[in-house]
């Protein structure tokens, strides 16, 4: 019976990884712990509503190291003594550059959002998590930050976005290196292009195919999958098809 938190829970995949997470057996997922900047999005309040008390909403500011220390307590509290298993770091941010890559945008906030703020809310819940046994860490990337693939995204305008998710992926490698020995597993997954406000309309994949597929690549990898960075899979996505050629294998992506 796991404890999950999610970051940026509020929309998107978040959200759906919070509601699918929810309908788990208690015996997989005890809280679902969706965290928001502020506000509650009337979609989340609908489902921590429905939960029967397994959503709960724990407000946090990924950029505020105040705002992280008071979410910590306050899940602290909720679990009564014990560490919060999963950590699924979601929140992110895009910015498109549409004028090549001299007149490129957001690339400090990209680095803030994607990679520091990754980093805050980690390190803060690092002394929670230790007392537990699972002490798994995700980070949502993107195949968009392999070098590997770069060629094959090279006309997609999001030059920022690229390079704070393979500084992300880098990020993770590092906390997969240090903690080993203490039993954590650290895992970027690729959740795919979904049908989000992110993604769009003409992504690949709902948000709750991604979502579901993401769940599988936790609920499947323990710590001989530390440092990875995984695909989803989706049966029929096995092979490149779509607009861009993109596939979801289940492997690990070359980076």
């Amino acid at each position: 019976m796991s404890s999950y938190l999610i970051t940026g829970a509020g929309r998107g995949l978040g959200l759906e990884l919070a509601s699918q997470l929810s309908r788990r057996p208690r015996s997989e997922v005890s809280f679902v712990f969706a965290t928001t900047r502020t506000t509650v999005p009337d979609a989340l309040k609908n489902l921590i509503e429905n939960s029967d008390g397994r959503v709960v909403h724990v407000p946090l500011q990924i950029r505020d190291r105040t705002s992280i220390d008071r979410a910590v307590a306050n899940v602290s509290e909720k679990l009564d003594g014990k560490a919060l298993d999963v950590l699924i770091n979601n929140a992110g941010v895009l910015h498109f550059t549409s004028d090549g890559i001299a007149n490129m945008n957001g690339l400090r906030e990209a680095f803030e959002v994607n990679v520091e703020a990754v980093h805050s809310v980690t390190s803060g819940f690092l002394s929670n998590m230790k007392k537990g046994g699972e002490k798994k860490v995700i980070n949502i990337s993107t195949t968009l930050g392999s070098i590997a693939y770069s060629p094959t995204y090279a006309m997609m305008p999001v030059p920022a976005y690229k390079i704070s998710k393979a500084a992300l992926d880098m990020l993770t490698v590092q906390y997969a290196q240090e903690l080993d020995k203490e039993g954590f597993t650290f895992l970027a997954v690729t959740p795919g292009w979904l049908r989000t406000d992110l993604g769009g309309d003409q992504a690949d994949l709902s948000v709750e195919e991604g979502a579901k597929a993401t769940i599988d690549v936790i609920f499947n990898n323990g710590h001989e999958a530390n440092g990875k960075f995984l695909n989803i899979r989706v049966p029929g996505w096995e092979k490149p098809r779509g607009a861009n050629n993109n596939f979801y294998d289940g492997k690990e992506v070359p980076w």
